[in-house]
């Protein structure tokens, strides 16, 4: 196994190491939005988790939506709109949520209470266009997909927002795995995982976050966003689901690399 840190010169590394498969570990821009996977199908390397487009799609919200709204999964009015114009004004009623179109791990998001007095101050790293997105209340839910199967209902627990530091710092969350939920709730998350993977044209891993207000019912679930490329760190949410249902860490990994493609 050789590691390969990304950068201007990954084309050059690849050539040099000369991989029978690549396992994509990356996150963010360029390495889960479809332009690693395009470069790697360019040079046919096998590589796991999904293709150009699926990825392309999961990692720009509001295209990822249209398709989820086409397939008939519950989600929030949404739109992207100018910077300018999300700190003149409220472009919709609060409460609602601010964040880049494309980025992962809840960077440069901002909720924007009822009680707000104004608009919000965007930092300046936000980009020239963001999304904004009614606010969904409820609990926090996240339901992993491997190849066919939806694995398990995985409750968020945390003090705060469900932000950067809460997935990646130890002791930033606290996982209920399988959720304490109704069985009919379980059965319609793991229904819209498979279906939003599956919509997208996924392969291999996949995680989709999904909000329950449970005043509401099943009506009250609502899909907030698929992870083409989800987290792989010890308190990542996919291989707890998977160590769950059976597969530890490195059976997880090697399911992935066997199944590695060069296309879709």
């Amino acid at each position: 196994m050789v590691e390969l840190d990304a950068g201007p010169d990954l084309y050059a590394q690849l050539l040099t190491a000369k991989p029978d498969v690549v396992f994509n570990a990356l996150h963010g821009r360029w390495g889960e939005d479809g332009c690693v996977q395009g470069l790697l199908e360019w040079m046919g390397l096998p590589y796991t988790h999904s293709g150009v487009l699926a990825s392309a799609l999961a990692m720009d919200k509001q295209r990822s939506k249209m398709v989820f709204h086409e397939a008939g999964l519950p989600i929030m009015k949404s739109g992207l709109f100018a910077k300018e114009e999300v700190m003149a004004d409220h472009v919709m009623a609060p409460p609602y949520v601010v964040k880049p179109n494309n980025e992962g791990s809840s960077v440069g998001i901002y909720l924007v209470h009822e009680a707000a007095n104004g608009p919000p101050a965007l930092s300046a790293d936000m980009p020239d266009e963001v999304l904004v997105e009614a606010f969904a209340p409820g609990r926090e839910l996240s339901v992993s997909v491997l190849g066919d199967r939806a694995l398990e209902v995985t409750d968020i627990l945390t003090d705060g927002w469900y932000d950067y530091d809460a997935k990646y710092k130890p002791g930033g969350s606290r996982h209920v795995i399988p959720a304490d939920i109704p069985a009919d709730i379980r059965d319609l998350c793991l229904d819209y995982a498979l279906r939003a993977h599956r919509a997208l044209g996924c392969r291999g891993l996949s995680r989709t976050d999904i909000r329950w207000d449970e005043s509401k019912g099943a009506a009250g679930l609502i899909l907030l966003e698929t992870n083409n490329q989800p987290g792989m760190t010890p308190t990542s949410l996919a291989p707890e689901q998977a160590a769950h249902c059976g597969l530890d860490f490195g059976a997880l990994c090697a399911w992935l690399v066997k199944d590695a493609s060069c296309g879709r």
